[in-house]
């Protein structure tokens, strides 16, 4: 039975264990150094600020994680976020509990940013953009070139997912 809950301090080392192969051996995040335990705790500390952050359990070991953040800084993007997946070998995703999270908060918008490859390689394929379509996702952008890693060019493309209605003065998520 999987268990998801709210991410927690103590679920750091759990989450850095799963994030740190996509940063050593992928470009799936244009991130090039691993961050240490207290700057990835502190990114759950103040991601849990104002966003969900869920992690994902079998057994008591972590499965993969999700969280929302600020999409921007501008006060009328306040009812957008910028969501992220990372799951480890051989789970599942449970996006579906983010999505109902941030409803919950009020938000209206989920987008995407995710690495892609013009030309799939052996450190990005463009899974990512098929399993976020599989969500309801649509592609809103690309841009070219973007992002070097590995002595590679790989581009970045957008990807939203509207989940509430934009009616006339909406109530502010936070």
């Amino acid at each position: 039975m999987i268990e998801i809950h709210e991410a927690k301090e103590a679920d750091a080392a759990g989450l850095l264990a799963i994030y740190a192969p996509y940063v050593e051996h992928t470009a799936i995040t244009f991130e090039y150094e691993v961050p240490t335990l207290e700057e990835f705790t502190d990114r759950i500390r103040q991601t849990k600020t104002k966003y969900p952050y869920l992690v994902a359990k079998q057994d008591g070991k972590v499965l993969g994680y999700a969280y929302a953040g600020q999409f921007h800084a501008r006060e009328a993007y306040a009812w957008a976020v910028e969501t992220s997946i990372y799951v480890g070998d051989f789970c599942r995703p449970q996006a579906p509990l983010l999505e109902k999270a941030l409803k919950e908060q009020g938000f209206l918008n989920m987008n995407a940013c995710i690495a892609y490859a013009p030309k799939e390689d052996e450190y990005l394929t463009n899974n990512s953009v098929e399993f976020h379509a599989h969500l309801g996702y649509r592609m809103v952008g690309q841009f070219y070139q973007c992002g070097y890693k590995f002595g590679r060019w790989y581009d970045m493309v957008w990807m939203e997912k509207l989940i509430g209605e934009h009616g006339a003065n909406p109530k502010r998520p936070f």
